[in-house]
């Protein structure tokens, strides 16, 4: 009984109910109630003391602003009773209405300040954005898109790099390669993930059941194989129906010394030829492009292909 006692003493001033009225809705700061109140500085701080005290409002800081807010979901038992009461009989009043139109000011002064930035950065945005954030994080990002209930077949892995990547999205990866050296380094790159399954094979005849993967994966792998043909049959073999393969390897180039120095069996693959190995394996859906050419790298350009497993 004191207590809610107490909180109606907070609120006998119609300022502090007005008050409190717009910070459930919105984060304020002091300035931007001034504004929308009509009030000098120093009267807001008061009424905002007296109601932080009450606990009816709480701040934050961000930068060198503060904002101040309502915590609806702390509010004691007898607060919660109280503020539908008195919420009532101030929304519906003349004055709480031109707060209302003068806080849609206030706000889209806000949005104007963000405007004008942009209206100035626009043509060196993606240099700060870059500056500022690195140039790959929005990948990063979008990994939160992938499925999270796939088992992902990371075919030719190497030493687990796409495997590290996709492991905390994924339900399970399994990781495959023919070498014993880089299935080592797989393992200890990998070793902090309980959800990813190492596996020793060739392409050409994967270690996996029918129909184990909803996804499959081949970065960088499919030059090596000495009959693509094969291994992209295995890969529909392995996958659910339904499931799809995303192929990322070199567009067509005359890099011979890849063959005798890094034991490439072909020279990248057209768009013809890849359809042709997907088709004949039983996928559909083809989609093929190339990828954006980075301006430092030294290698050829790439394509990425994703082709669905028919049903």
């Amino acid at each position: 009984m004191v207590a809610i006692l107490d909180h109606m003493s907070a609120l006998a001033d119609p300022t502090r109910c007005r008050i409190l009225l717009l910070l459930e809705q919105h984060e304020l700061t002091v300035s931007e109630l001034c504004a929308v109140l009509q009030l000098p500085q120093s009267s807001v701080s008061r009424h905002l003391k007296t109601l932080a005290d009450d606990d009816w409002v709480v701040s934050r800081r961000d930068g060198t602003s503060r904002f101040y807010s309502m915590p609806l979901d702390d509010l004691d038992s007898g607060a919660s009773r109280l503020w539908p009461l008195i919420r009532e009989q101030v929304a519906g009043t003349a004055t709480a209405g031109q707060d209302d139109q003068r806080l849609r000011s206030v706000l889209a002064r806000r949005r104007a300040k963000s405007q004008e930035f942009f209206a100035s950065a626009a043509a060196d945005w993606d240099r700060l954005r870059t500056t500022l954030f690195g140039d790959t994080f929005y990948l990063w990002a979008m990994l939160g898109l992938v499925d999270p209930s796939l088992t992902v077949g990371d075919l030719g892995c190497g030493t687990g790099q796409l495997t590290e990547v996709l492991a905390p999205h994924v339900h399970r990866v399994v990781a495959v390669d023919a070498s014993d050296d880089m299935l080592e380094a797989a393992r200890a790159r990998v070793n902090q993930f309980s959800n990813v399954e190492i596996r020793q094979g060739e392409l050409e005849a994967l270690p996996l059941q029918a129909g184990e993967l909803d996804a499959a994966l081949l970065s960088l792998v499919l030059h090596y194989s000495p009959d693509p043909a094969r291994a992209l049959t295995e890969v529909s073999r392995v996958l659910q129906p339904g499931g799809r393969v995303l192929i990322v390897d070199m567009l067509p180039h005359d890099r011979e010394e890849y063959q005798q120095q890094m034991g490439h069996v072909w020279l990248g693959f057209s768009d013809k030829q890849i359809s042709r190995f997907l088709t004949a394996a039983g996928f559909g859906n083809l989609r093929i492009r190339a990828l954006p050419v980075d301006a430092h790298a030294k290698g050829p350009a790439l394509f990425a292909a994703i082709a669905t497993r028919h049903r």
